[in-house]
């Protein structure tokens, strides 16, 4: 009798904290709703991705109008990007490493926390695509190299060349001194990461890149690590990052981030001291970029940055919108 008396208090102070969790999510979306409680309040279908990609966050948003899933959305919506040969950063038309190549690294994360992951991909464009299929067709989470390539293959993708006439000619520029110096807000080290939330509340993510411009041969960053890069829990919400991964592969920073929101952050809380751990690691050089955005079960957003000009790309039924980012440089 006792130990059912024990697991019935239990039971009942677990759904207390729940419902609490519940409630302050309610207050900060409007706190001068009668019924705080409600869980009517709601902002989603929602999708919100890193930079400006409104031909990304569109594509998202027509798959979540329609009713469909957030996996579909994201992965749909990075896609515009992988294929956007103008985007230098991600997919095809990418600047490669200092050898030449056009190496992708990418990741998926559905709601039920399955995962897949590719790095050091050549010759395939839409390299979400084939982090999907690892998710859904493998018993692994990330395949890399030429494994992943001839993966790529035996399940239908088209080799390419991803090597533009524009990425190579400003390649073939950086030869001359081969010198290696990433700039703040230039596409040689960013990164596409999306977020969406369905009409059904749950929530998915992605992200893909091609990495720092003239890299290592070999080199991985941030993108493709599930819990850096990317990290979904659908009993909190997710996280995606972008700028120089290295630092933060280093504290782990999407998996923080949604940590922080299951201690009662709020998005754009959790995303600000996502960025201040990071600089506390490198208080002696403040001379790098990087980006967070997070958004809650509810549908609450949040982004921020080291320096000014990073900015995020929402798209809901409130409209299309670019918010440029609050940094802790101020301009």
């Amino acid at each position: 009798m006792k130990r059912r008396k024990f697991l019935k208090n239990s039971s009942a102070a677990t759904a207390g904290l729940f419902s609490a969790s519940i409630a302050s999510a309610a207050e900060r979306l409007n706190p001068d709703a009668e019924d705080q409680r409600s869980l009517s309040i709601k902002k989603y279908p929602r999708v919100i991705a890193t930079w400006d990609v409104p031909n990304a966050t569109a594509k998202a948003w027509e798959i979540l109008e329609k009713g469909g899933n957030s996996l579909d959305a994201v992965e749909q919506g990075v896609r515009m990007e992988e294929a956007d040969v103008n985007n230098q950063s991600v997919g095809k038309g990418g600047r490669p490493d200092r050898d030449g190549n056009v190496t992708l690294d990418a990741c998926i994360m559905d709601k039920d926390s399955n995962c897949g992951a590719v790095v050091y991909l050549q010759n395939i464009t839409h390299a979400v695509s084939v982090a999907r299929k690892v998710m859904e067709e493998t018993p692994h989470v990330m395949l890399a190299g030429k494994g992943a390539e001839q993966f790529a293959y035996e399940n239908g993708f088209k080799k390419e060349d991803l090597l533009t006439e524009a990425s190579k000619k400003e390649w073939l520029e950086w030869k001359k001194t081969s010198k290696y110096q990433p700039i703040i807000n230039i596409e040689n080290h960013d990164t596409i990461g999306m977020l969406a939330l369905d009409k059904n509340g749950d929530i998915a993510g992605a992200c893909t890149t091609s990495g720092m411009a003239y890299k290592i041969g070999g080199r991985v960053g941030d993108s493709p690590i599930i819990g850096a890069g990317l990290f979904v829990d659908n009993e909190v919400g997710g996280a995606t990052a972008t700028g120089v991964g290295e630092e933060v592969v280093r504290t782990v920073g999407s998996f923080l981030i949604v940590e922080l929101m299951r201690q009662g952050k709020s998005p754009q809380e959790a995303c600000e001291e996502g960025v201040k751990r990071i600089l506390a690691r490198n208080s002696d050089r403040p001379d790098f970029q990087i980006g967070f955005i997070a958004m809650n079960k509810a549908g609450e957003t949040g982004g921020y940055c080291i320096h000014p000009g990073f900015s995020y790309r929402e798209f809901s039924e409130e409209g299309h919108t670019n918010t440029a980012s609050e940094s802790h440089i101020k301009g």
